[in-house]
């Protein structure tokens, strides 16, 4: 069987992200294109081009393993994948115990917290994600919420 690639992963995420917009109207690949960028290690750089796949795309983890995905890479995407209605603490705590996850996580939310990405939102929108990704990295970095 043929060895999954970065390039693999790319073309998979290119795939799977067709036709989607960002909140402000962006392609949507270019996203996952950028945490990719500004992490490290072949298994890191494929969780993180595919972060949202399963999330928000009707791709699959099986679509992922019949792919040849390696299984450090699918067990970071189904960590950093969060389910409908699943609790925020919960699925923070799943990212937490994943290292690959993890750092891609923290990649996410800097993007997500960009100003390039920040200035295109209006400001009740840009306030709201500021208050989700602000707790969501005291949760990662193991500090207490605001009392």
């Amino acid at each position: 069987m043929r060895t999954f690639t970065m390039d693999d992963a790319i073309q998979f995420a290119r795939r799977a992200h067709e036709g989607q917009l960002d909140k402000s109207g962006r392609p949507y690949i270019a996203h996952p294109l950028r945490v990719m960028g500004s992490v490290r290690g072949d298994h890191e750089r494929m969780t993180a081009v595919l972060h949202d796949v399963v999330e928000d795309t009707a791709a699959t983890l099986d679509d992922l393993t019949a792919a040849g995905c390696p299984a450090e890479v699918l067990a970071a995407v189904a960590a950093i994948s969060q389910a409908p209605d699943e609790p925020q603490a919960r699925y923070l705590d799943r990212v937490l115990a994943n290292p690959i996850a993890l750092a891609v996580k923290r990649a996410d939310i800097a993007d997500n917290m960009s100003s390039d990405r920040m200035g295109r939102l209006d400001a009740s929108t840009q306030q709201r994600l500021r208050t989700k990704y602000e707790a969501a990295l005291r949760q990662l970095n193991g500090q207490p919420g605001p009392s």
